[in-house]
């Protein structure tokens, strides 16, 4: 058995009398792309919080990397490899896609981002940052203004920002929210070339885009994980079937 990247032990959250999160134990492999699937108000997102070190377990443990990160601060988490794309599209939009990634580095690398001509033009960051937009598929449009980038491309401009810190586990909050069919396919392939590469763990209602990634997935419901599997046995699930997937699974 692969020694889990991360991974949580009865993990709960409380915010007075709701259990937003209800022992959770979960882990993610090297590697792997592990789903976290499950309804509006199913602690997905709460849980994920709690990963990044934004909230605070009520109690439980956090490990990652061979740590005990239950108690880090969100950039002692980032140093050591977490990274974490948003819901809602956090980019500069006044910037261009290589001024976003050359922050991004500069970020990782301990500068402040008082230096913000610095990132403008030092190639020392501008020349990482390049890469990175080819490597997520916009190298060729590195000089356009982020405003006119379209959202699934500027979903894919915010994984390149994450990726600038080389993170070993990249944590992506529903990256095909709001995408038509033909970028939510772009977006697949995409994260289909990081896979192997990098771990993931993908927060996603768009479940084609699971089935189609997945290594494992696990179910969230009321804030409890109902059920860890592969795809296969995902679909095969009856308490899943009923509680969540219902005739998608069909």
């Amino acid at each position: 058995m692969v020694e889990p990247l991360l991974y949580t032990d009865r993990l709960v959250k409380r915010f007075g009398g709701l259990l937003a999160t209800d022992t959770v134990s979960i882990d993610v492999r090297p590697g792997e792309i592990h789903a976290l699937i499950g309804p509006n108000g199913a602690g997905k997102t709460t849980l994920v919080s709690q990963l990044t070190g934004n909230l605070q377990p009520s109690s439980g443990t956090i490990h990652f990397a061979g740590r005990d990160i239950t108690h880090l601060p969100m950039h002692a988490r980032v140093r050591l490899g977490l990274a974490r794309s948003f819901q809602i599209t956090a980019v500069l939009r006044e910037f261009t896609a290589l001024d976003n990634v050359a922050l991004a580095v500069q970020g990782h690398a301990g500068h402040s981002f008082r230096f913000l001509a610095d990132a403008r033009r030092d190639e020392r960051l501008r020349e990482p940052a390049r890469c990175g937009l080819q490597a997520v598929g916009l190298g060729e449009r590195a000089d356009t203004l982020a405003a006119a980038l379209s959202h699934g491309e500027q979903r894919q401009l915010e994984i390149a920002m994450a990726l600038a810190g080389d993170p070993k586990l990249l944590l992506l909050d529903e990256p095909m929210a709001g995408m038509g069919v033909e970028e939510s396919q772009r977006m697949v392939g995409f994260l289909r070339e990081l896979k192997g590469r990098r771990a993931m763990l993908l927060i996603e209602h768009d479940m084609d885009a699971v089935f189609q990634l997945a290594d494992r997935i696990t179910v969230l419901v009321y804030g409890r994980a109902l059920a860890t599997g592969t795809p296969a046995e995902i679909r095969a699930n009856p308490e899943v079937r009923q509680a969540y997937l219902g005739e998608e699974a069909a």
